[in-house]
């Protein structure tokens, strides 16, 4: 989860994004007000199918909802696992803090007096999102965006 303020607004805005370990992608994101259990659980749901949380394993940081009771029952009701970064140790959860960092770097940073209402702001991860899964292309990926690496059959067999 991370957080974001503008001058414009005494509410923050919070982002909880699930990316996957596979390929990068975020494959579901929560945009909240507050940061809360109902907004994770939310969007676990809407991130997995009955079918996907089997064995799935759930990566955190050790915030406060994912160390909450309910949270560890909703996932193993579900038949998956939680992980969890060791206190104070950011590379146990780079993958996030990559993508995280990456956001705010191109969008938010230096842009922040530019956004006159959290609803603007919102629009823009929402948009920021979209082009990070489906147009911005990687290097790893020989000039492919994520979208482009599902379609290309040529790419499954050849990296």
């Amino acid at each position: 989860m991370t957080e974001f303020a503008i001058p414009s607004s005494s509410q923050k805005l919070y982002l909880l994004p699930i990316l996957d370990g596979l390929n990068s992608e975020i494959i579901a994101y929560n945009l909240s007000r507050s940061p809360n259990l109902e907004q994770v659980e939310t969007m676990l749901e809407q991130a997995f199918t009955a079918e996907y949380y089997e064995n799935t394993i759930l990566h955190s940081d050790q915030g406060w909802q994912y160390q909450h009771a309910s949270y560890h029952q909703f996932l193993q009701f579900k038949g998956s696992k939680p992980s969890m970064s060791r206190k104070g140790n950011r590379p146990d959860n780079s993958m996030m803090e990559s993508f995280l960092g990456m956001l705010k770097s191109e969008m938010f940073y230096g842009f922040e007096k530019d956004f006159q209402s959290l609803e603007e702001l919102e629009e823009a991860i929402v948009n920021y999102i979209d082009y990070y899964n489906n147009k911005r292309i990687r290097i790893k990926l020989k000039g492919l965006s994520l979208c482009n690496t599902e379609l290309n059959p040529w790419f499954k067999y050849n990296v």
